[in-house]
């Protein structure tokens, strides 16, 4: 589950029951994606994700009881120092402020890690533990599967992207993580999607704000 810190965590319901999937936020209102279209493929993101990277995120219709989204979020800073914090799986917290501790329980940083992450208070959730799916050095993508923990957030499976900007590729990045989840009993595909696209968001916010501030280190 992915988790950063909101401008105001104890405002934020710690219950597991109904309709807990929200009151989540960063400064920015969540916008939930167009509905899922029915076949084989989803076309819910197509013209929201750019075309460099959108393959990556080409995923199958969701189903009844599971939703979709992508979020982008454009960082002034290299996508070299964007993706050398985004490919860090073992420490999250660098900029997913939720996240109070992280651990590996299997692997050492390549795909197929396991790690669990402890989140602070305030959230409808404990710990998650998560899986690397993808770690693309060349390509600049992560996909990670939630597999466990105590949170509602069941068979999430998210994928990022880091790629340059074309409007200046040597100094601004265009970044996208789009993810599939079972919606949770009692709750809206909408109701999730509003309260996952929140944390991504504020996820990808904080990711921007580390990235710059080392971009400017650097050079």
């Amino acid at each position: 589950m992915p988790c950063i810190q909101a401008s105001n965590p104890g405002s934020m319901p710690h219950q597991h029951h109904g309709r807990v999937l929200a009151g989540v936020g960063c400064g920015a209102e969540a916008a939930a994606a167009p509905p899922t279209a029915s076949g084989m493929r989803c076309g819910a993101h197509d013209g929201e994700v750019p075309a460099e990277v959108a393959r990556h995120h080409e995923h199958a219709a969701p189903g009844a009881g599971r939703c979709c989204s992508a979020v982008v979020q454009h960082v002034a800073a290299p996508a070299a120092a964007v993706w050398s914090v985004v490919r860090r799986f073992d420490q999250p917290q660098a900029y997913k402020r939720f996240v109070r501790s992280c651990a590996l329980l299997a692997g050492d940083g390549g795909v197929g890690t396991l790690r669990e992450v402890r989140v602070v208070s305030g959230l409808p959730a404990a710990s998650s533990r998560e899986r690397l799916e993808i770690l693309d050095d060349e390509s600049h993508v992560l996909s990670f599967r939630v597999v466990g923990g105590e949170h509602r957030l069941q068979n999430y499976l998210s994928v990022t992207t880091v790629h340059p900007s074309p409007a200046a590729p040597d100094a601004a990045t265009v970044v996208v993580e789009s993810y599939v989840v079972d919606v949770p009993p009692g709750n809206t595909p909408e109701d999730t999607r509003v309260f996952v696209d929140t944390i991504v968001k504020c996820n990808l916010q904080s990711l921007a704000n580390t990235a710059e501030k080392l971009a400017a280190v650097s050079s």
